[in-house]
């Protein structure tokens, strides 16, 4: 078994595992107990009464955090003309069409959302193995099939955020940086929950939302009060 760090026997000291706190307790507790060299990012958990093995009970969509990610989101675009055009005005990272599906194919895949237009998805559609098992194939579901690509790179480099519920029934995400403020962190936090209370399927039965939790990349994790939670 691994030595615990003096940071972390200190953190393990500090909280209670079976502690519940109120939100802005807790984020102001992992705002404290930042101690990396790096910007750590503070990311939520929730456990959802889902089982997403049941269409009618799956959970995914996005949400567009108000004060951002913090984080640099790199951001793909199949597009050709003006739209490509549009799309590289707007900040994409890499746009192309079949010279971008070859590089995909070649193992060049360091994105976080690949965009495309709609005339591009007999092209992205011969990369479904390759993009769908990391989460990055274009779906219209989710706006990364649009007409209007310089709008979707914006908003992926602006703070939206995808979600898709995992099978144990937990959706997970960043919402910001020990760095920002805790009214910052605060502002993400309700904006990303109520878009997961609103995403509840039509086929959850019993309780929604059973646990939520927050933590940073070297923190504790910090269990959340749901009474604080509207919708739940």
């Amino acid at each position: 078994m691994a030595k615990l760090t003096k940071k972390q026997k200190a953190l393990a000291e500090k909280f209670d595992n079976d502690t519940i706190y109120g939100v802005d307790q807790a984020i102001k507790l992992l705002k404290e107990a930042a101690s990396a060299k790096f910007d750590e990012t503070v990311e939520i958990a929730m456990n959802l009464g889902v089982d997403p093995r049941h269409a009618d009970q799956m959970v995914r969509g996005v949400v567009a955090l108000p004060k951002g990610t913090g984080k640099e989101v790199k951001v793909a675009v199949f597009a050709k003309g003006d739209k490509a055009e549009e799309a590289k005005k707007a900040g994409a990272d890499k746009v192309g069409a079949e010279d971008l599906m070859e590089d995909m194919q070649n193992g060049n895949l360091d994105y976080d959302r690949v965009i495309a237009t709609p005339d591009m998805m007999g092209i992205v559609g011969r990369l479904g193995k390759v993009l769908g098992p990391k989460g990055l194939m274009p779906n219209p579901k989710l706006g990364t099939v649009t007409p209007n690509p310089a709008a979707a790179v914006e908003a992926a480099k602006g703070g939206e955020v995808q979600f898709r519920v995992e099978k144990q029934g937990i959706v997970h995400a960043g919402i910001g940086k020990s760095s920002f403020s805790e009214g910052d962190i605060r502002e993400n936090f309700d904006a990303f929950v109520g878009a997961i209370v609103k995403a509840k399927p039509s086929g959850a039965k019993g309780k929604y939302v059973k646990k939520v939790a927050l933590t940073s990349t070297m923190g504790p994790g910090l269990k959340i009060d749901l009474s604080e939670i509207e919708g739940v």
